[in-house]
């Protein structure tokens, strides 16, 4: 056992604000945060992000909580990806966000990290990331995506670029959060919501 197929779900989240909207037209792309899911519902899902939705400057690993980031950004959108791994890799993974989640206040929002990723300067700031840097570091380490250049310079249109998912899902946080459309799991399943 173990070579079974699972998958594992990213999330690419457009919110509104202002801090988002500087880091939009700095990378000149709709996502600007990447969240990691073991469901396509995000019902376990991390990222490096804020710990407070309300607040970008506290920012660090966290568990995300849906009806926190939907009070602070009712109109956040959100795209679902699904993407294939076997048991092994997705169990590695799901080990790491644990094992994370126990030392979460070491690991911080990589903030003076955009100038580098703008002059496409790769740097590593011991336990700080952007929120792609981190998932992109995670998945490369466990084999599930490669990218072509260092994982801090990684950004969220590098995981729908040219990455090998579907997409299971757009539309607005709240779409999610009140329950899933009628025949959400079975569209999942069946494949109709592909791009």
């Amino acid at each position: 056992g173990g070579w079974h197929m699972a998958h594992i779900y990213i999330a690419l989240v457009d919110t509104p604000g202002f801090f988002a909207a500087l880091i939009r037209r700095f990378l000149k792309q709709r996502y600007i945060h990447v969240v990691l899911g073991f469901d396509a519902e995000l019902k376990e899902a991390y990222s490096v992000g804020r710990r407070n939705p309300a607040i970008p400057v506290f920012a660090g690993f966290e568990k995300e909580r849906k009806d926190r980031i939907l009070d602070a950004f009712p109109t956040a959108f959100y795209r679902i990806c699904e993407v294939e791994c076997t048991d092994v890799q997705k169990r590695a993974i799901w080990e790491r966000m644990q094992e994370d989640y126990r030392k979460r206040f070491c690991i911080r929002y990589a903030v003076c990290g955009l100038p580098f990723i703008l002059a496409k300067l790769p740097f590593y700031i011991n336990n700080q990331y952007t929120c792609s840097s981190y998932i992109a570091s995670v998945l490369e380490e466990n084999g599930v995506m490669h990218f072509r250049k260092h994982f801090s310079l990684v950004t969220p249109k590098d995981f729908y670029a040219d990455q090998n998912m579907r997409v299971i899902f757009e539309g607005e946080l709240s779409q999610i959060v009140s329950g899933m459309p009628d025949g959400f799991s079975e569209r999942i399943h069946g494949g109709s919501m592909c791009v």
